[in-house]
């Protein structure tokens, strides 16, 4: 059992065929680039028919989608934005789902984990950066947004200083989006298939070591693997909240 092989096939990219090149910098169809579309069209599909649903198991399902968005505009958007909810809801009902969505279909045996890769979770975390710059201007204007990440009263010696530190503060904050996603995601990864490792590593002391210790190791990645059904759900809340935070604190800066 080749564990780097398993992982470069789940976790990493690989490109498919290049679209555009230009120096250095090359466009390509990718594997995770193919898995989000795929994604994104299965979460079109899947919420359509939930919203089309009128009984048997479609009614549940759109029960089961009602909830997920009224607990989003309840608990989430409404209590940040206020009056503004309704403008910002549809960006963070389509960002939870995307996650979600990406989140589970990583679970599917032989499936590219998008949410496990670096550069994937790097790309919603500078959607975020820019959501919260958007947000920012449309509502205060560009000097304003500007001036609102220094503090009113400080020493004018210091003004630079800290508006420096400020946004370096608001470029950790997109950093530590992209990290967390990822490492959850990554680490739940890693663990299963740690587990699955184990029959092959005693295996090495003989056949019968590794099959007595078989049922063990695949109940502990079947286990973690339900585990990953949950950091699933709470990862996309998490990522979807602290987006609604800190683009909150852009829109009221008061």
């Amino acid at each position: 059992m080749n564990f780097e092989e398993i992982l470069a096939h789940h976790l990493l990219d690989h490109t498919y065929f290049p679209l555009f090149t230009k120096g250095a910098f090359t466009l390509a169809v990718t594997k995770l680039s193919v898995t989000m579309w795929v994604v994104a069209a299965l979460l079109v599909a899947v919420l359509s028919a939930a919203a089309r649903a009128r009984s048997g198991g479609g009614l549940m399902l759109r029960v089961a989608v009602e909830e997920m968005v009224l607990f989003i505009r309840d608990k989430i958007v409404s209590p940040v934005f206020g009056h503004d909810a309704e403008a910002y809801l549809p960006y963070f009902l389509t960002l939870f789902f995307f996650i979600l969505g990406c989140n589970l279909w990583g679970l599917l045996p032989g499936a590219a984990a998008v949410t496990g890769n670096v550069w994937a979770t790097a790309g919603l975390a500078f959607c975020t950066f820019a959501l919260i710059n958007i947000a920012g201007i449309g509502k205060h204007g560009v000097f304003s947004h500007l001036a609102n990440f220094v503090p009113g009263g400080l020493p004018k010696v210091l003004v630079p200083l800290i508006f420096v530190i400020e946004i370096l503060g608001l470029c950790a904050k997109c950093v530590a989006l992209c990290i967390r996603l990822f490492a959850n995601i990554f680490s739940g990864h890693i663990v299963s298939l740690a587990f699955l490792c184990m029959i092959f590593v005693f295996a090495q002391f003989g056949r019968a070591v590794g099959l007595a210790v078989s049922p063990a190791a695949i109940g502990l990645a079947l286990f973690v693997g339900a585990l990953d059904l949950l950091v699933a759900l709470i990862q996309a809340y998490i990522f979807t909240l602290l987006t609604a935070v800190f683009v909150g604190m852009a829109v009221h800066s008061h």
